[in-house]
């Protein structure tokens, strides 16, 4: 009998398929379904101005009618550009919304295969890592948001890979990678102000890279010269298209303001620069930092402390053989943490709020990457280490929250609790309705230790404790209601023009915009005369105890009234007769 050679005999056996791919496939489909389960009640925005800003970009954006936002904040369009197709398919207020929360499933569901990829590099084997990336795309912070129309929904999945990609470019130098990770940091800007720190960092980061000498030996230095060069000017290259980008999205944000903002945009950098010239203000910007901080932690159930002492034992060289991390990405994510939480808190007015001083949505877009980076190392470390880490962490958290309620005092208990802040905290706590710092600390590092023993049983167990979690927290956030309840139409849906007195509350202005999707509102001042030709409906101020009829007193003969209320301001909407009713 005749022995065939090894690779005869390898090639002569049939191929093993490659199952990954399905596998990557059928979890980011299972991420869907999970985010739009969360999202099945949701028919119309709720959190104004912003989720209306955004919506009334993307109308105008398709082609629709705009609105004018002036003296809000901008509401920038890289997030309504993902959600146009929504207005391509559909014009009924109600059915472009449900559109908007499919269009946010399909995009943050990425963050699991993007999340096995992270684990993947940190040297954790495929199927725990995949387990893994699976339980951790569900934390509350990159799900919740995705019930909402704001750039939240997003955000997380953008910055997980634009991460993705830098570390690609670190690792190969391939100019590809560099120019992909530049293109998606200046989209990362495009969607939101927090972009524009991720874009400097990252800038930063390619200007190092594109300087850094090599101090390896002569004969080794010898050997990579040309693969040197190359990574120099692939960096280089890289630094090009973050300018580009920059330029193409500053460029686009001032055609998006001129049409939506003809009266300018609501100004913070008279906060800014009081924050940054005074002393108090440092003391606020800190603060809130601070509170970011602890609010990024205990969101994560503590995972993101072990991830961000992780990130800082990385960057002293003290992990980057055992978790597979160099100085570059982990200097990178601490420099857009700080970064962001930093400048946001800065920014940030004192709207006697508790968020004022513990807050997470600014840092939700990070929280992920911390928490992978946290789940790795613990994954990839031994008890000592893991328990070092655990400390490391609960001691961040204790030292920023105790920095919190220094600060703060009083005010964490006599501030406006807003519970859309504070998602995780009111699971924690299991309180909607008031915040409760010392219970979230020690609830979320219960957790953190709860997976500290189920590590020690075996990995699968952490994923299998991190996904109930995390399905308990969105059921107990989201609430176990299926009913879907369409949001009334605040005014008679009439064909042709609608206008607005000025002296109607911009809180009701708000929310006409939205539903109103036939025209764009018109402003008038009814004290001064009837409105001009065409127009079918006007909305007027209505002061308590002031009757109907008083509302407009000039008004033409023969209008009809509907009355209503918005956010505690009374409004009266007068028809004209010769319009007929839309359908």
């Amino acid at each position: 009998m005749r022995l065939r050679p090894a690779s005869e005999a390898a090639a002569s056996r049939p191929r093993r398929r490659n199952v990954l791919p399905w596998i990557l496939a059928a979890g980011w489909l299972g991420q869907v379904l999970i985010r739009l389960w969360c999202a099945r009640t949701r028919t119309g925005p709720g959190a104004n101005p912003d989720e209306t800003g955004y919506l009334i970009a993307a109308r105008w954006l398709a082609g629709g009618p705009g609105g004018d936002l002036s003296g809000n904040t901008f509401y920038q369009g890289g997030y309504p550009l993902l959600l146009t197709p929504a207005y391509w398919l559909a014009d009924d207020p109600v059915t472009v919304y449900t559109l908007v929360m499919a269009i946010n499933a399909l995009v943050s569901a990425a963050a699991f295969p993007l999340g096995y990829l992270v684990l993947r590099r940190m040297a954790v084997t495929r199927r725990p890592a995949l387990a893994l990336a699976w339980a951790a795309a569900l934390f509350p912070a990159t799900t919740f948001f995705g019930a909402y129309a704001l750039t939240d929904a997003v955000l997380p999945v953008i910055v997980l890979g634009w991460i993705v990609l830098l570390e690609r470019f670190v690792r190969t130098g391939g100019v590809y990678w560099a120019a992909g990770s530049s293109l998606v940091a200046s989209y990362a800007y495009a969607v939101h102000t927090r972009g524009l720190v991720l874009l400097c960092v990252h800038t930063a980061a390619l200007l190092f890279l594109a300087v850094q000498k090599d101090h390896t030996a002569p004969k080794a230095a010898a050997a990579r010269t040309g693969r040197v060069v190359a990574r120099r000017l692939a960096a280089r290259a890289g630094v090009g298209a973050a300018v580009g980008g920059y330029v193409a999205v500053s460029a686009f944000h001032g055609l998006v303001q001129a049409s939506l903002y003809p009266e300018g945009v609501r100004d913070l950098s008279g906060n800014i620069e009081a924050r940054l010239t005074t002393l108090d203000g440092q003391l606020w910007a800190w603060s809130g930092a601070a509170g970011q901080i602890w609010y990024l932690i205990v969101s994560t159930w503590g995972l993101a402390g072990v991830g961000l002492v992780a990130l800082l034992a990385a960057l002293c060289g003290r992990l980057r053989e055992s978790h597979g991390m160099g100085r570059v990405i982990p200097a990178v994510v601490l420099a857009s943490t700080f970064g962001v939480a930093y400048t946001s808190s800065a920014a940030l007015s004192d709207e006697h709020r508790v968020g004022n001083f513990a807050y997470g949505r600014y840092l939700s877009c990070l929280a992920l990457v911390h928490a992978l980076i946290g789940i790795g190392a613990l994954v990839r470390s031994t008890g000592r280490q893991r328990a070092g880490l655990a400390a490391c962490a609960a001691a961040i958290m204790a030292g920023s929250g105790a920095w919190v309620a220094l600060y703060a005092g009083d005010r964490l208990r006599t501030s406006h609790f807003i519970g859309f802040d504070f998602p995780e905290t009111s699971f924690l706590t299991a309180d909607r309705n008031a915040f409760h710092l010392t219970t979230a600390s020690v609830s979320a590092m219960g957790l953190l230790a709860a997976f500290l023993v189920l590590r020690r049983l075996h990995v699968l167990a952490v994923a299998a404790g991190l996904l109930a979690v995390s399905l308990a927290a969105m059921t107990f956030i989201v609430g176990t209601s299926t009913k879907r309840v369409a949001p009334a139409s605040p005014i008679p849906l009439a064909a042709g023009r609608v206008a607005i007195d000025r002296s109607l509350s911009w809180g009701v202005r708000i929310i006409l915009m939205y539903p109103v999707w036939w025209t764009r509102l018109e402003r008038v001042d009814t004290r001064t005369g009837p409105p001009g030709p065409g127009v079918c409906t006007v909305v007027v101020n209505r002061p308590a105890g002031t009757d109907v009829g008083a509302s407009w007193p000039r008004r033409p003969a023969g209008w009809t009234a509907t009355t209503g209320d918005s956010w505690g301001h009374g409004w009266v909407a007068w028809r004209a007769p010769s319009c007929p009713r839309r359908r």
